[in-house]
This record gives structure tokens, sequence and C-alpha cells, in this order.
């Protein structure tokens, strides 16, 4: 996993969403990566370097929260079955990864959500360059970690994994080491993410990678990914299995995405493509097609078997064959707003999304 404390190549624009910036100057001192101390227009309104406020203050009553994330698990009546969201720490991840092994064999269809903090750079480029959405992703997630990764899985026909078809991956992460944009934590806060545990407990990013990589999930086109809106989400799982940085150039982000994950859906790009725009995000779209929540919304496990739900009632019922089958052949390995499509904006990104996953590609976008 390419860490912050490795130094991008590009530089910053003057103007980025507010974040933390104790580590972001103490590691990029020397560096072209980022406006100067000296920058006469301050972007940030988190704690400054001499205003430094304890992880202690934002940790202070989330384990209270009735979804917090330090439970082991969160189980829901769904079509009659009892089912859960298993909450993965160190402790554990080995256990869970190799039951996912197991698993995926029979439920081959990998809906998945990652949170992460926010988005605290912009590229400095042209906003009209054909890459400018490309470079925004990727000097961000270059610069900083994920925090939560759900995968659920479910069979051909949607059928979710019985007892157990969703888990929950909580990432190491520091308040007081980790840059963040601060909308960002507090909605995560907000929504019973448990950051003291994250930085006592949480999985490392490197021993993650390396039990994805022999999980069966990864360079196998069997495996469908199921997605919403999904450029940042991918680009975080390929820094945590390349250990490197992301591609300089988006031709190069989309040949990695081709190997490691051979069959892509994003049911943001499928909408994309019906009759009627739509401009929801993943909470309007399931809505609209009455699929059920279960979770805590803005937590990643309860998002991915949202995904999951969404995807195949959006699939059965607008991209069905007259044999019944389910064709994919007009949204596979696209990507709404990334690559060549018709959805990729000429411009500077609409930050309107989710400001937990950023602020233009969500779930709640």
């Amino acid at each position: 996993m390419a860490t912050t404390g490795l130094q991008p190549k590009s530089i910053l624009a003057a103007e980025s969403p507010p974040f933390n910036p104790q580590t972001y100057q103490q590691r990029s001192s020397g560096s072209s990566y980022g406006a100067s101390r000296n920058s006469p227009r301050s972007r940030s309104s988190s704690p400054s370097n001499n205003q430094r406020v304890p992880a202690s203050r934002f940790a202070s009553n989330t384990t209270q929260h009735a979804n917090c994330n330090t439970k082991a698990k969160y189980t829901f009546q769904h079509n009659g079955e009892t089912l859960e969201i298993r909450n993965v720490w160190a402790d554990n991840v080995e256990k869970e990864m190799a039951e996912l092994r197991r698993v995926v064999e029979k439920y081959p269809y990998v809906a998945m959500d990652t949170e992460f903090p926010g988005v605290v750079a912009k590229p400095v480029s042209e906003s009209f360059s054909p890459d400018y959405h490309y470079k925004s992703l990727q000097v961000n997630v270059d610069m900083l970690k994920i925090i939560q990764l759900g995968l659920a899985f479910a069979d051909e026909e949607g059928n979710f994994a019985p007892g157990c078809p969703c888990w929950q991956f909580n990432f190491k992460f520091s308040l007081d080491d980790d840059m963040f944009a601060q909308d960002s934590i507090d909605l995560l806060q907000n929504s019973g993410i448990s950051f003291e545990n994250h930085a006592k407990r949480g999985i490392d990013p490197l021993l993650f990678g390396e039990l994805l990589m022999v999980s069966g999930l990864v360079l196998d086109d069997r495996v469908k990914w199921v997605t919403f809106h999904s450029g940042y989400d991918f680009a975080y799982l390929l820094k945590l299995l390349t250990t490197q940085c992301l591609p300089k150039e988006e031709k190069g982000f989309f040949e990695l995405l081709k190997i490691y994950f051979p069959t892509v859906y994003d049911i943001k790009y499928m909408t994309s493509i019906l009759d009627g725009y739509f401009s929801g995000g993943l909470q309007k779209l399931a809505d609209d097609l009455g699929c059920q929540r279960l979770g805590a919304e803005h937590q990643a496990g309860s998002d991915a078997l949202l995904t999951m739900s969404a995807y195949f009632s959006l699939s059965k019922s607008k991209f069905k064959t007259s044999d019944g089958r389910m064709d994919d052949s007009k949204y596979s390995n696209e990507l709404f707003g990334y690559g060549n499509n018709h959805t990729v904006r000429k411009g500077a990104a609409t930050f309107n999304r989710d400001v937990s996953k950023l602020s233009n590609v969500s779930s709640s976008d």
C-alpha cells in the first residue's frame, strides 16, 4: 500500500477542501506537493499545527452509538431469514478472510463499498483537461488512507449468502497522525465509526493486501464486482493490492483495474444508459427500486448490501433478455465519470457526493 510518507509528484491547487494539516505539514516539508505554510490564504478549518486537538475529542461518545462498529456483528431480518454484518479487526482478519475464500466459491457476486477520509486536495491542472477527474482521484488516494471496506456476497440470482453475507473491515487509522477532511470524519463518527478503535486495533493495510491477493476475490473473471460510482473505491483497493501509488495516467489505472478486477459493474453507470436521467445517489435509487437497507447508512457493510440489492433489482427490471438472462454487455467494466464513456465530464468535479467518500462519488450521490 502506498503510504502517506511517499511524496507524490503532483502539486495542489491553492484552494482545496478543509483537512487536518498536522501530518501533511510534517511530511511535505520541502516538497512542492501542497501549499506552503506561508500561504496567504488558509485552506483549512481543521486544527492547525499550533492548535492540535487530541483524538479523544472525536471519539468521546461513539461507542454508545447503536450501530457502533466495535460490535462484533449486527443482525437483521431479511425475507424471513436472519442475516448479519460482521465487523473485522486486526485480531480476526485472517480467520474471516479464510471464510471469504469459502463463500466466494458459491456466491461470486461481490458488492463493495469503502469509507475514506474525504477529499483534501485538488490537482493543479486545467479543469477542462480530459484527465482532470482522474488526477483529482490520484492525488487524494495517494495521500490518504482507507478507513473501512464492506464486502457483500450473493449468487447469480441475487440471493445473499446465508447467515453472514457481509463483512465490514476496519483499518488502522489515527486522527492524530493521518490526514482527513473534517466534515468526513464528523459524518463517519455520527454514523457509528469508532476512531479510537481504528487507531488501537485497526487492520494493517499491508497484511490485508496480502490476504486479499490470495482470497480468490481478485484476478478471477468469474467474480463479479458490484459497485456504485466506484472510481475512488477501486482506487483504494488497487492501492492495497499493489502497495504503490496509483498510475500517473488514467490508462494505467484501467489496465490495473482489468487485471485485478476483470469484471466490474457500476450501478451509477447503468442508470446513465437508461431512458430518463437519474441524478440521485444509492439510497434514492434503492428507495425507487423498493430495496431494504440493512444497517447504518455511511458504514461500508450496510452500503455494500444495499448496493447488491439495488444491482439485482435494476438489472432484472431493465437489463433482462427475452430468455431471462441478464445482459451485462452494455455496462460491464465501465466506471461512471472515468475512462472514455459518455459520463466523463470535461471540467472541475462537482462536489455533491457524500463527504465520507468524496464529494463527487458517493453512495449518497
